[in-house]
């Protein structure tokens, strides 16, 4: 099997997904590129169990903190670390998803 023919998918938190679509919705009112396929994905994660495909999370991570670059001389401190804060929980599960399993036969 080819990595290509293998999505990744990545089991996030309800609270995570609900931030996230809300930040998302933001960047699609400010324009930023590429904001709308997760937030699509993001607002029907319910739907879903919150398993999202890998590529969408690492967009929608990288949308976030491009707004969070965008707004960040014009929001308030704690609503821009939000953003900031879901923004990195979305790239930590990225990268997770990432690293290979270990088996403890192995060991």
């Amino acid at each position: 099997m080819t990595s290509s023919s293998f999505q990744r998918t990545i089991a996030l938190p309800a609270p995570v997904c609900e931030q996230a679509a809300q930040h998302l919705e933001q960047a699609v009112h400010r324009a930023i590129d590429g904001a709308e396929i997760p937030l699509k994905a993001f607002s029907a994660a319910a739907d879903n169990d919150f398993i999202l495909p890998a590529p969408i999370v690492e967009q929608a991570a990288a949308c976030l903190l491009v707004l969070a670059t965008e707004t960040a001389q014009t929001v308030r401190p704690s609503a821009l670390r939000a953003m900031i804060s879901v923004a990195l929980r979305l790239r930590d599960a990225v990268e997770l998803s990432h690293q290979p399993a270990l088996s403890s036969r192995f060991w």
